[in-house]
């Protein structure tokens, strides 16, 4: 899995990069078969009426579909975390739709019959 991780109007230091880095390492415990990781980290505005508001945005490529995720706090930390945890329910919802979809293939290439009354 290719991990780019990227900064926009914050310095980039290496807490953020080992951070966003291995929280996108754990995205591999939910899905496994996932491409690349595009993470770009930063604040949209720097004059914000409520304060400083951080941005965290992951862009996941898994085979014949692309994630694209984006999620605000104000805590940059926290944006990440948010992220991860919406991809692991977006993960969840793939790995269902996978399932059932396997398991309709199976039904049909053994003759069941699904419209049983």
């Amino acid at each position: 899995m290719n991990i780019n991780v990227q900064t926009k109007n914050i310095e980039m230091t290496d807490a953020i990069k080992q951070y966003a880095e291995d929280k996108a390492n754990v995205l591999t415990k939910y899905f496994d078969n996932i491409v690349s990781v595009d993470v770009i980290v930063g604040m949209d505005n720097q004059h914000h009426q409520k304060g400083k508001i951080y941005f965290a945005e992951f862009n996941v490529a898994v085979p014949g579909k692309n994630i694209n995720l984006k999620k605000e706090a104000e805590d940059l930390y926290k944006a990440i975390d948010k992220v991860k945890d919406h991809l692991k329910v977006e993960f969840e919802k793939m790995k269902g739709k996978m399932r059932d979809k396997d398991q309709q293939v199976l039904r049909d290439t053994k003759g069941y019959d699904n419209n049983i009354e």
